[in-house]
């Protein structure tokens, strides 16, 4: 029995060597991967966040000078979904806290993404894929963050938040007016800062639960998207397959959201879902990243009611930069968009929203911005109505809706 005992513990001593050697080698295979993900990553945001044009960006003395008397509040764009350190400034993506302080961007909107369709369009997209849990997995995100698109907005958030913690005061989080006005209305500050505005981009991140919300609050959410590229628990997507209007859902979120002095996105909606929103505000809305039917006929792009809708509610129209909002991607046809939209409603309802990192082509970076105010001056506007549309609107409509403190 003895000799059967030794065979046996034999047996099992080769059987944990193996598994011992299958484990090392899983390892070596998890660890070789990772670096490779982590470039596979980088790579596709540098192929994704283009510009037309690189830096460095020559500007006339006149824009230049007066570029750097503007507050630019910039009402969008998406860093947060890259694994870039935004502290740092980088030869590749959009923006980064160096490239928005030599643009003297005042407050930058911060998009959060939780979740976009393979094969994404502009005509109608089903919510029954996604590709961000590729990249979330690849950016080696926290697990929990892989199959919760909540836990994804949160873990954005928090990125944010420490970007904040490590910027030593250059970057703030705005959360209410009393950190607005500490950003634009700043005195005898040492260093440029730049205010952080985080949005939603989609209430399908809620989750179905209208009790998530106070979540995105506490961690710092002041703008909520209903919409992104398909349809919600909460509404219909401008991209939708249905394309519909505001759920009950949606209406008990709105009403929710204004009561909580969140500011509501309508960028990305249906034309129903933009009718039932102006139908019940009782604030000022906005459309932070589009463009205008009038200069570009786009599925993407406002409607002139709905435009004109916007502005009664006292709210702005962001401008992007991109392709789609702009049909020809240019400053120049930025400007115009512009132009159309001040003609229409007001230079008060007209905003910049470039949605720079939102995986578009751009015509420049942030440094670039300059040649935008070259490009509105050749538009006919005047200095005081640059000043609105490159921050000044967009600072009004938040100290309107932003919570006092």
């Amino acid at each position: 029995m003895g000799g059967w005992n030794d065979i046996g513990l034999k047996r099992l001593n080769t059987q944990r060597r193996w598994r011992l050697r299958g484990l090392l080698i899983l390892v070596g295979v998890i660890l070789a991967i990772i670096p490779m993900l982590s470039f596979l990553s980088i790579k596709v945001d540098q192929s994704l966040n283009q510009v037309l044009v690189s830096p460095p960006y020559p500007t006339s003395p006149e824009a230049s000078t007066l570029h750097q008397t503007l507050q630019i509040a910039d009402l969008h764009a998406d860093p947060l979904l890259w694994n870039r350190n935004l502290l740092n400034r980088h030869g590749y993506g959009h923006i980064d806290i160096p490239r928005l302080v030599e643009a003297n961007v005042a407050l930058q909107g911060f998009g959060v993404v939780t979740k976009v369709p393979q094969d994404i369009n502009f005509e109608a997209n089903s919510a029954d894929t996604d590709q961000i849990t590729q990249l979330v997995i690849a950016q080696r995100w926290p697990p929990r963050t892989w199959r919760s698109l909540l836990q994804r907005a949160l873990y954005q958030a928090a990125k944010l938040q420490k970007i904040a913690e490590r910027s030593q005061g250059q970057v703030q989080i705005i959360t209410n007016i009393q950190s607005l006005d500490r950003v634009t209305q700043p005195s005898n500050q040492q260093i440029q800062t730049v205010g952080a505005l985080l949005g939603l981009e989609g209430a399908q991140a809620l989750e179905g639960q209208l009790s998530n919300l106070d979540k995105l609050f506490n961690a710092g959410f002041r703008q909520i998207g209903l919409t992104h590229f398909f349809d919600n628990e909460a509404a219909g997507s401008a991209h939708g397959m249905e394309q519909t209007g505001l759920t009950p859902f949606g209406r008990a979120l709105v009403q929710r959201i204004q009561a909580k002095h969140m500011v509501i996105d309508l960028a990305h909606a249906s034309t129903q879902t933009i009718d039932d929103v102006l139908a019940l505000s009782t604030a000022p809305v906005l459309a932070s990243h589009t463009g205008v039917k009038g200069t570009c006929n786009s599925p993407r792009n406002l409607s002139d009611a709905e435009v004109k809708g916007i502005a009664d509610t006292g709210g702005v129209i962001g401008i992007g930069l991109f392709e789609p909002a702009l049909c020809e991607p240019t400053l120049e046809s930025a400007a115009q968009a512009m132009r159309y939209v001040a003609d229409l409603v007001g230079v008060d309802h007209v905003a910049l929203g470039s949605d720079f990192d939102g995986a578009v082509t751009t015509p420049v970076d942030v440094s670039g911005l300059p040649l935008l105010t070259q490009a509105l001056m050749d538009q006919g506007f005047t200095a005081d109505e640059i000043a609105q549309i490159m921050g000044q609107n967009a600072i009004r409509m938040l100290r309107t809706v932003l919570p006092k403190e």
